[in-house]
């Protein structure tokens, strides 16, 4: 779960740097961290599939660094922490229209080969990247809204974007394992 977290490094460097209103060095922060962790990962042997957060991250940080200089009083600038979790939102709802939720690269780095080509491996990842969706999709629009009506409420905005992380975080460690053990309980066995 640790090296899982690794991926979201980017994003939560963005969010803890850009906090005080400096973007320009949270974007660039992201960007480096980003294709940092990809060159490492790609050094390590692991497929594009298991990097999606990372290169939505340097898809993501790329842009917004160049904006953040170049237009440095932007009017997305007190916008980046809406922008980042409609951007994750994408990422994840975009992985699972082309039917590659985000989470399989991730989930086959702890899980043995023969469970990945199996339906229910599938669809433990797809219900995991639909929390994440969501969560960012939730997060997304609590944010723009609250940057726009109480821009200066640091605290809530603190909350949701933790939130929007661990809450998802948790329900990806335990609803495998819920899974897991409802399906290899006994047959006849109920709970």
């Amino acid at each position: 779960m640790a090296r899982s977290l690794l991926g979201f490094l980017p994003w939560i460097a963005y969010a803890v740097v850009a906090t005080s209103d400096e973007w320009r060095y949270g974007a660039i922060l992201g960007l480096v961290i980003a294709v940092g962790v990809i060159v490492i990962d790609r050094r390590a042997g692991r497929t594009w599939d298991q990097m999606v957060i990372e290169v939505s991250a340097a898809a993501f940080f790329l842009p917004i660094t160049v904006i953040s200089f170049v237009s440095p009083d932007s009017p997305l600038m007190p916008y980046g922490p809406a922008l980042v979790n409609a951007w994750l939102a994408l990422t994840a709802w975009g992985s699972l229209a082309v039917r590659r939720p985000f989470t399989l690269g991730i989930a086959r780095r702890t899980t043995p080969p023969e469970v990945w080509r199996t339906p229910l491996f599938l669809r433990v990842n797809v219900v995991i990247t639909m929390v994440w969706g969501a969560a960012f999709t939730v997060a997304a629009v609590a944010l723009a809204v609250l940057l726009h009506e109480a821009p200066h409420a640091t605290a809530a905005v603190v909350t949701v974007k933790i939130l929007s992380f661990a809450v998802p975080a948790v329900f990806t460690v335990r609803y495998p394992k819920a899974v897991a053990a409802r399906h290899l309980r006994p047959a006849g066995h109920t709970a």
